[in-house]
């Protein structure tokens, strides 16, 4: 999982924080409201959090895909 460490804009550290947030809004809370609650009040920081998006699940299958088509390929030409 690739999350942010620093805000990019202002440098804050923000990484202690990022699973604290996903934990309490997948518990079902507002995510305004929990960002307000840790303290997060530069829109800046905000956005980090709130747009962080964990692709890594996303694109693993492909990568895994690839190797395994590079090893029929070579496989084959061997």
């Amino acid at each position: 999982m690739l999350k942010p460490v620093r805000c990019f804009t202002c440098g804050s550290l923000i990484g202690e924080k990022y699973d604290i947030f996903t934990e309490r809004v997948k518990a079902g809370g507002d995510p305004d409201e929990v960002l307000d609650s840790m303290g997060v009040k530069r829109f800046c920081c905000r956005r980090m959090l709130l747009s962080n998006v964990d692709i890594i699940d996303k694109t693993l299958p492909y990568f895994e895909f690839l190797a395994q088509r590079r090893a029929e390929f070579e496989s084959d030409t061997l």
